[in-house]
């Protein structure tokens, strides 16, 4: 570090503008370092997710396991989607390839993963559970109609006819 004596206010003045010139390009020169050093860090991170993004399926199980509602770059439906949602987008392609597309090729496979799972998000609890409240009121016994009698009056009916306060328009002494 240089010692500058300083005499008077004009010496102060420019070093003052010195310092503070000083100070921009340092800042410019540390801004710079970290972008090139941010780069090179997320350079391998970049790759892999290229990588990754060209296998058919990688996203579906990325985004079970993902915590977060918004996964990587790319928002989808996946990863807002429910529990269940992702758990079909697993469980369809694996049961079908076990089943109906056991002796077929890798090509079938494929595709019918990539059906499945655009399949398997239109389903969700909501729809599931719309389905089975459905079900159920069909199933579930009709209410009992109950015989009115004409001259008796329900109990709340007989609650608003008959107010015991005191009329409005009586005169109290």
């Amino acid at each position: 570090m240089m010692k500058i004596k300083i005499n008077n206010s004009e010496e102060l003045k420019k070093e003052l503008l010195r310092l503070t010139l000083l100070k921009k390009e340092q800042e410019a020169y540390l801004a710079q370092q970290y972008t090139l050093l941010k780069n090179k860090v997320e350079t391998p991170a970049r790759v892999f997710n290229a990588v990754v993004s060209n296998v058919p399926g990688v996203g579906m199980i990325k985004g079970l396991f993902s915590t977060s509602a918004s996964g990587g770059g790319k928002t989808s439906a996946s990863n807002k989607s429910d529990w269940l949602t992702k758990a079909s987008q697993i469980v369809l392609p694996l049961v079908l390839n076990r089943t109906l597309l056991k002796k077929s090729g890798w090509l079938k496979k494929t595709l019918v993963l990539l059906a499945s799972e655009g399949a398997a998000s239109q389903i969700n609890k909501d729809k599931i559970s719309s389905v089975v409240n459905k079900v159920a009121d069909f199933i579930r016994p009709k209410k009992s109609s109950k015989k009115k009698h004409k001259n008796i009056k329900p109990l709340e009916e007989e609650s608003e006819d008959s107010n015991l306060s005191i009329p409005p328009l009586s005169e109290t002494y």
